[in-house]
């Protein structure tokens, strides 16, 4: 069995140098922000497609400015189309409308409409003073708030032409106060949730055609992400804005205290299972300056030029680091307790915090930079390198990452690497060869670490409406990089994807008819360090009947070990974690899972969408058979004037049909409704309806039951 699996797995390593890409699991095509969180939660979308669009509908894409790298990570659209495009505004100097690019020929209508709500376009007429921006400010509510509802606040600025500052606030129930090191236990403490403003992200940039200038929080990215990338996104090169904040879609515990030196935990009784509405979250990037110069002529080519500076505060999951002092491998090392802090009575016994972020807990200073010289468009060497260091922010503790923690251990970190692409015709080739450097082989109870080396090699091809795209890809098992983003699988090896790893992935997007499309994706992939061989099936397909119905349907197939064979084990890592240690427990089982919907639009301004998914997976729960998941939706949208926007979502939910007291089962429900009160004024209004239907002790004595909450949102354009 082994040899034919290597076998297969050598013949995809073989055939990538000529196969295919599907870099989106779906056709894009929303109208709102709103539509992202329900295709994630629909399972049309993965994770990490997730996170690209949404940082790409939040920051936009300017038309007139943005790189064939940026442009590529639009929706739907081929290299070909891309460097369209590129051409089309090269010769006619500006874009004015983008129904332009329809009637040129260069992309479809449903394209264009598909990509428009990721659109920025700017008159050419701008005078120096003009001043355009937007605000939007949504709060959610639920029975058992108390005080002020989780707020949050987004606000951007463009001026003086060149000019967009930015900011992002939230106001904080569930965070936690400050961490301190608490000398009468000789521990960590930190105070009880209280409410505050959290101002996480703000910026200043200055964009011109020649050079770019950031201050305050954003993003960079190079080449194929395998030395420094922090954007999502799937082709970054340069300085990226940061004023991101996303949410939570359910309601969360409001106690997560243990014992500690108390006889018995506060979270007891009707304190362990009350919920209440969780606060908005965002993800860190860097803090700091940077700039770049964008278009400097040297020889026949251009060079381009980026330096970044970073000084960012971090928080982290309370599991995740140890004390030095304590012991001295982080693979055995178990965290601290954190104490509740009563600062009216420090010495009175407490309890300690459970599955807790902690704020603030470190930072992290970082320098890189970037030199690309490009000979022409699709062709380009560029070297990027970057170095880090860390600084814990609590006294009297000599604190360090576990080694499961995202971040290296023992010391400074860093990278340098040098790719390259090459276009020629409707063949895209693009490579990077990454170093790594790490100090995690400075502590005496560790033999492994110091760095290693990252590689990957995409080759994308462009036809008509098909794109096929291959990459090959290696990651030494000491590439500890935790800025590279390169192609990885799922999995993760001491809290990276991009590690302990040598794999293909085949994917290939186009339309077959007039009528039929196909997505599809191959990856085959192989751990180092366990010897095993894993790989993902994915193949989508979506048919037009006619101008009213449409029908799509998707398969998926994981195996974490193509050596193992039969039940017992179990697939949902993150379903899978040490009760005490907050560890994740590696898991080595199967999922299959098929699903299908059918789209009715009996009008062009009202959309029927039904779905139904079936998914076979692996659990520890049984030995002889698979765990078996159900889930349906249906949908309803509908515009019946410009300024009124109707949706109705529902969805049931059947996770372990053999057992219906292990897992959820539940029916949602939502009505979500968006009026223009004004011109340039949005108000968005939404009411949520969580039913559990399953006889797990916690539905049947959670409050309030049902969940139910209500989102107020206000979006102003000026």
């Amino acid at each position: 069995m082994r040899r034919l699996i290597a076998g297969v797995f050598a013949a995809g390593m073989l055939w990538a140098t000529t196969a295919d890409a599907a870099r989106y699991e779906t056709f894009i095509e929303i109208e709102a922000e709103e539509d992202l969180y329900d295709l994630f939660a629909a399972d049309e979308i993965s994770e990490d497609t997730f996170d690209t669009l949404i940082e790409l509908y939040q920051r936009g894409v300017d038309l007139n400015e943005a790189s064939r790298e940026e442009l590529y990570t639009l929706p739907n659209l081929t290299y070909d189309e891309v460097d369209a495009i590129l051409d089309y505004r090269d010769e006619a100097a500006h874009i004015d409308d983008p129904a332009a690019l329809v009637t040129s020929g260069i992309i479809s209508q449903r394209k264009l409409v598909a990509m428009a709500p990721f659109l920025i376009v700017r008159s050419r007429d701008v005078e120096r003073y003009d001043t355009t921006g937007w605000v939007r400010m949504p709060t959610r509510w639920s029975p058992l708030d108390r005080g002020i509802p989780p707020t949050s606040l987004r606000a951007r600025v463009d001026t003086l032409d060149h000019l967009t500052v930015g900011v992002a606030a939230a106001l904080m129930r569930q965070r936690l106060g400050s961490v301190a090191y608490d000398p009468n236990r000789g521990a960590l403490s930190a105070e009880s949730p209280s409410p505050g403003l959290e101002v996480p992200k703000v910026y200043a940039a200055w964009d011109t055609p020649e050079y770019e200038l950031i201050a305050g929080t954003y993003r960079i990215g190079f080449g194929q992400r395998l030395t420094f990338d922090n954007t999502s996104q799937l082709t970054p090169h340069g300085i990226y804005a940061d004023d991101e904040l996303s949410r939570v879609t359910q309601l969360t515990r409001e106690c997560k205290e243990s014992a500690g030196e108390l006889d018995a935990s506060p979270c007891t009784g009707d304190a362990r299972y009350r919920r209440v509405t969780p606060d908005f979250r965002w993800r860190t990037g860097l803090m700091g300056v940077a700039g770049g110069l964008k278009d400097v002529e040297v020889g026949e080519g251009t060079a381009q030029l980026y330096a970044f500076a970073s000084h960012q505060p971090h928080s982290i999951y309370q599991y995740q680091f140890f004390d030095r002092d304590e012991c001295d491998d982080p693979g055995e090392c178990s965290a601290p307790s954190i104490f509740v802090r009563d600062s009216d009575e420090p010495l009175a016994p407490t309890s300690t915090h459970s599955f807790q972020t902690l704020p603030n807990m470190y930072t992290e200073s970082t320098l890189g930079a970037n030199a690309t010289y490009q000979f022409s468009q699709g062709r380009h060497v560029g070297v990027t390198g970057y170095g880090s260091t860390i600084r814990w922010l609590v006294d009297d503790m000599n604190l360090d990452f576990q080694d499961w923690a995202r971040v290296p251990y023992g010391g400074p970190f860093g990278a340098v690497g040098i790719d390259g692409g090459y276009s020629l015709g409707s063949l895209n080739l693009f490579g990077e060869v990454t170093r790594s450097f790490d100090s995690m082989n400075s502590l005496e109870a560790v033999d492994e670490g110091g760095g290693g080396f990252g590689a990957l090699v995409r080759a994308v091809h462009t036809w008509d409406d098909h794109e096929l795209e291959s990459s090959l890809r290696y990651y030494d098992t000491d590439f500890a990089n935790p800025h590279a983003r390169g192609i990885s699988a799922a999995t993760r090896y001491d809290g990276l994807r991009a590690r302990d790893e040598m794999g293909t992935q085949l994917r290939y997007s186009g339309d077959l008819t007039d009528d039929l499309s196909l997505r599809s994706t191959l990856d085959l992939y192989y751990q180092h360090s366990e010897d095993i061989y894993q790989g993902a099936i994915f193949a989508r397909t979506d048919y037009d009947l006619s101008d009213l119905f449409d029908i799509g349907y998707w398969t998926q197939y994981r195996d974490r070990d193509f050596s193992r064979r039969g039940r017992s084990e179990c697939y949902a890592t993150r379903d899978e974690t040490d009760e005490i240690t907050g560890r994740p427990i590696p898991c080595a089982g199967e999922q299959f899972r098929n699903a299908g919907n059918v789209r009715i639009r009996p009008h062009d301004d009202y959309t029927i969408t039904t779905q139904l998914q079936h998914q076979f997976l692996d659990s520890r729960r049984y030995d002889d058979q698979f765990r078996q998941d159900v889930s349906t939706w249906l949908t309803l949208t509908a515009r019946p004037r410009d300024d009124l926007r109707l949706s109705l979502r529902s969805r049931y939910l059947f996770e372990d049909l053999h057992n219906n007291a292990s897992r959820e089962q539940s029916f949602w429900n939502y009505v979500d409704v968006t009026y223009g009160v004004a011109e340039g004024h949005d108000l968005r209004m939404r009411y949520d309806l969580l039913t559990y239907l399953d006889e797990r002790e916690s539905s049947n004595l959670q409050e309030p039951s049902p969940e139910h909450w209500v989102w107020l949102e206000l979006h102003s354009r000026f």
